[in-house]
């Protein structure tokens, strides 16, 4: 069976700033009904690969091109398969919920009354009706990214970027926000996620790239990048036992990283950790399965970033 084209698709992109190589001959491709997650540290090079991917900052190498339309030569054209979510809400403070909708979908030159249309549907998928005479300034953190996501399918768009999508949301707000993302994925939209919540990546995304100043250092399926990268089982060990119990038992464990007053056991059979730590009843302890943080944390390391 022949492979459906690629919606978007990124190859050997770069782009720098000064002496600073934000993106570095970075490629990858979005299948239709794909939801393809980007993560890595501030600086990583995230938002200035969707920047480019819209026009708005130009490449120094590479191609790009989105429904088989070169960008940034024909973005125009591009954008009206798109709906954007970006990392800050753009939303125009003197418009009501429904303006908004309605002047945005102006700018697609989409009819008055398919605009009409659709208005009532994005807002009940946004959970906004009783707000549709409200306001930005009068909604909370969680409806304004609703909003904003109610707003970026006012054209029906084929292909989402979402730039940190939920950053600043509240858990519930966060949850309905996953609810309404995995509503559109099941309706066949492609999404491209950028995101620094890895519970978040693996529970919406069908494959993840990893960056690290503007390069690709792993791509593939969550888990499968999880057992390809990391050991199975993680030992948490905190307070003030855990620099003595990490010297003690080090040696039960592949490796044992520390955070603070964490030392983190990574390791394929934990029976044994355990058995010692469960002996010791001055100290505390959390056994768990690896993730995607212990992921993020082993590519991109602890150390703190600041933006770039």
């Amino acid at each position: 069976m022949q492979k459906p084209p690629a919606l978007l698709k990124i190859e050997h992109l770069s782009k720098s700033f000064g002496a600073n190589r934000v993106v570095d001959d970075l490629s990858f491709e979005i299948a239709p009904g794909e939801c393809l997650g980007v993560i890595g540290p501030n600086g990583a090079g995230k938002t200035t690969t969707i920047r480019m991917c819209l026009g708005l900052t130009g490449p120094d190498g590479g191609s790009i091109s989105a429904f088989g339309l070169p960008i940034p030569a024909q973005v125009r054209e591009a954008k009206q398969r798109l709906g954007v979510v970006s990392q800050f809400d753009c939303l125009d403070p003197d418009f009501s919920c429904i303006e908004n909708l309605r002047v945005y979908g102006r700018y697609f030159g989409l009819k008055r009354a398919e605009i009409e249309a659709r208005i009532p549907k994005l807002l009940e998928f946004a959970s906004l009706q009783s707000k549709a005479a409200a306001k930005p300034g009068e909604l909370s953190g969680g409806m304004k990214r609703r909003l904003s996501l109610a707003r970026a399918l006012i054209n029906d768009p084929d292909l989402l970027l979402l730039d940190e999508p939920t950053t600043g949301l509240d858990p519930q707000a966060r949850h309905l926000m996953w609810e309404r993302l995995q509503n559109l994925l099941q309706q066949g939209k492609s999404i491209l996620l950028t995101t620094h919540f890895m519970d978040e990546a693996e529970r919406l995304c069908d494959r993840l790239l990893v960056l690290d100043h503007g390069r690709k250092i792993a791509e593939g399926r969550p888990r499968e990048l999880i057992a390809a990268h990391l050991e199975s089982d993680v030992v948490e060990v905190y307070g003030d036992g855990a620099a003595d119990a990490a010297s003690q038992h080090a040696a039960l464990a592949e490796r044992v990283e520390s955070s603070g007053e964490t030392r983190f056991f990574y390791l394929r059979e934990p029976k044994a950790l355990l058995q010692a730590l469960g002996a010791d009843h001055t100290i505390r302890y959390l056994h768990r399965p690896a993730n995607l943080e212990d992921l993020f944390l082993k590519l991109t390391g602890r150390q703190i970033r600041d933006e770039a």
